[in-house]
């Protein structure tokens, strides 16, 4: 009866040892599962903050795109204002004098995208004065 005893306690150990090695594959497979999960939540967040530092990036540089823009755009409407406030200043001018010395004024003028063309000729009785100028808009390309 006593090797039959030692017998049954040899099985009772092996099956608990089975059982908590079968218990232990279990939580190590559990285990091994979440952290799968965690990497793939981790690298979905990494790859959310990069698309989002992508975006902030890209706004910044549109807007400092437009801001550039809208700042040559006021500086040459500047420009022209100028320009125009300079042509109106000699057309009063020479219609003023062409009253009073009873000369006339004649004169052509050409607006590129580029450039402003001037050409006037001044009739002042027997004298004749022209002008032809070229004044270039500064255009960054």
């Amino acid at each position: 009866m006593g090797t039959l005893r030692l017998r049954a306690i040899k099985i009772q150990a092996w099956w608990r040892g089975t059982l908590v090695r079968r218990t232990l594959l279990h939580a190590t497979l559990r285990a091994w599962i979440i952290q799968c999960w965690w990497r793939q939540v981790l690298a979905k967040m990494l790859e959310m903050k990069k698309q989002e530092l992508h975006d902030f990036h890209t706004r910044q540089i549109r807007a400092a795109i437009k801001l550039q823009s809208w700042v040559r755009m006021w500086l040459i409407r500047l420009r022209y204002c100028r320009l125009l406030n300079a042509v109106r200043f000699i057309q009063l001018y020479w219609r003023w004098h062409t009253c009073q010395s009873r000369g006339f004024l004649h004169g052509t003028y050409e607006l590129t995208t580029s450039k402003l063309n001037l050409e006037l000729n001044i009739f002042l009785g027997s004298q004749i004065c022209q002008i032809k100028d070229c004044i270039p808009f500064p255009i960054k390309n």
